[in-house]
């Protein structure tokens, strides 16, 4: 009778997080994905093809994708789109939006040959003050930031053609995919994503460095706001919304609470078998050791609007989440797989020397 609850249970558990058991769409559709075999696009994929659609990704052909049944279409956003010419697809899915220029072609190309397209934009296509020290003081206890705030617009005497700034081609992008698909199109603005298969290490850093135990030094108030979403929960819900051709604007991040950074690390911490302190230092003492939120210090920027954004929209369109101690832990398996070089060489987070060098700094601060 245990072993049954307890299998009950985990069944109940994969289900509710989208884990396993897919459930196959009621209108198979042909999709195609823009991109596909880079951070976020495998899962998306599979997903897609375990609900029973058909899908198409374009690539430069640089990653193989080995799921069975997928059309794999080689070309390049820049200047080679034979590939799709003379195709009809159902819905298509930007996830690879790094150019607006490159949208501006998907979308003249597709606008007559599809019914729907979703972009994959980003928080930071909203004019908010930039991340830094300036706002440390401030804690952010509800949202300030949904979807109908004011975006980054182009400077004066820019040019369509120019050049464009991270969060400004994000908003050029978002733009250009609605006037060619009106009311034909979902814009999806995900914060930090997060999970198995992230290369960028913004998130990999703590599962990773609670899991070596010790002494870890964690950042600022340990109240500050948080935002983070697990790559699988964020493209299962793309698929979904392509299923239900949802259109208009969306933030997509999580959880559906506030989550702070002690919470996060107390998450994370619970997902790992090590025994571990945390030494939360000020940021006043941190800004003096020219400790950079962000990438020194992953997932953390002290008082920004952007880490805690309203995602009310989504989780009415059925955004859901695993929990973050799965995320944690499925983060650190994959990262443990990862080959020696990537691990040694991490593209976010202080070195163990510098982080005992802090530490020991701020204890012998008066000594």
């Amino acid at each position: 009778m245990k072993n049954s609850r307890r299998e009950f249970i985990k069944a109940s558990g994969l289900l509710a997080a989208g884990l396993s058991f897919p459930v196959r769409a009621q209108t198979p559709l042909k999709i195609l994905i823009l991109g596909g075999t880079g951070f976020i696009g495998p899962h998306m994929v599979n997903y897609a093809v375990s609900r029973g659609h058909q899908v198409s990704i374009f690539t430069r052909g640089n990653r193989e994708l080995d799921i069975p049944g997928v059309e794999h279409l080689v070309g390049d956003r820049n200047n080679d789109h034979t590939a799709l010419e003379g195709r009809s697809w159902d819905v298509i899915l930007d996830n690879n939006a790094q150019d607006y220029r490159w949208v501006q072609t998907s979308t003249a190309l597709l606008k007559d040959v599809a019914e729907h397209y979703i972009l994959v934009s980003s928080i930071s296509a909203y004019a908010a003050e930039g991340f830094g020290y300036e706002n440390w003081q401030r804690l952010v206890f509800e949202p300030l930031i949904d979807e109908d705030y004011e975006r980054l617009r182009p400077p004066e005497g820019w040019n369509d053609g120019d050049d464009a700034s991270y969060g400004l081609m994000k908003a050029l992008c978002e733009d250009i995919a609605h006037a060619a698909f009106p009311n034909r199109c979902a814009v999806v603005r995900p914060g930090l994503i997060v999970g198995p298969g992230d290369p960028t290490d913004r998130f990999t850093y703590w599962p990773v460095r609670l899991d070596e135990g010790g002494e870890v030094l964690a950042p600022g108030n340990p109240n500050h706001a948080n935002q983070i979403i697990d790559q699988r929960d964020l493209t299962e819900w793309i698929v979904r919304l392509a299923e239900n051709r949802v259109a208009g604007d969306f933030n997509a991040t999580g959880p559906d609470f506030r989550l702070t950074m002690s919470t996060l690390l107390s998450a994370v911490g619970a997902a790992v078998d090590s025994d571990y302190v945390l030494s939360w230092i000020p940021e006043g003492f941190l800004e003096q050791q020219n400790v950079a939120p962000w990438s020194d210090m992953p997932t953390w920027i002290p008082g920004d609007t952007l880490s805690y954004v309203d995602i009310e929209r989504a989780l009415n369109t059925g955004l859901t989440f695993r929990s973050i101690e799965q995320t944690a832990r499925d983060t650190l398996e994959w990262d443990k797989a990862r080959p020696a070089a990537e691990r040694e060489n991490r593209r976010a987070g202080l070195s163990r020397e510098r982080e005992r060098e802090i530490i020991a700094l701020w204890k012998n601060r008066h000594a």
